[in-house]
């Protein structure tokens, strides 16, 4: 699993090569201040596509799947339920090939 080093994307995945969507997406949590546990993107296969994760940020906000062209295909998880929107329920028991392409590591030890 490839790990970024001071914000950045690390690996086939640095901003020069992810989509454009992807590399806003990253500027716009740069921009926010350090979760607890920091944001970080993970790339996976789910459904016979790749697809991008970003974990909840606390309690009752929804994680976002996103599809290759940033569209997104649905919330895994989190919110009121706990349980996303309920379109991709089996999301972490089906995805598969974890890649993380982006972690925040500002404020880490």
């Amino acid at each position: 699993m490839s790990v970024a080093c001071a914000g950045n994307p690390v690996g086939p995945d640095s901003t020069n090569s992810m989509p454009a969507w992807l590399t806003a997406l990253i500027r716009q949590s740069e921009a926010q201040p350090v979760a607890n546990p920091p944001a970080v993107i993970g790339l996976y296969e789910y459904k016979g596509e790749s697809v991008y994760f970003l974990p909840q940020r606390c309690c009752d906000i929804m994680s976002v799947l996103y599809r290759a062209d940033g569209s997104v295909a649905c919330h895994p998880d989190g919110g009121l339920s706990g349980t996303g929107d309920g379109r991709c329920a089996d999301f972490f028991r089906e995805r598969r090939n974890e890649r993380i392409v982006w972690r925040d590591t500002r404020g880490a030890p």
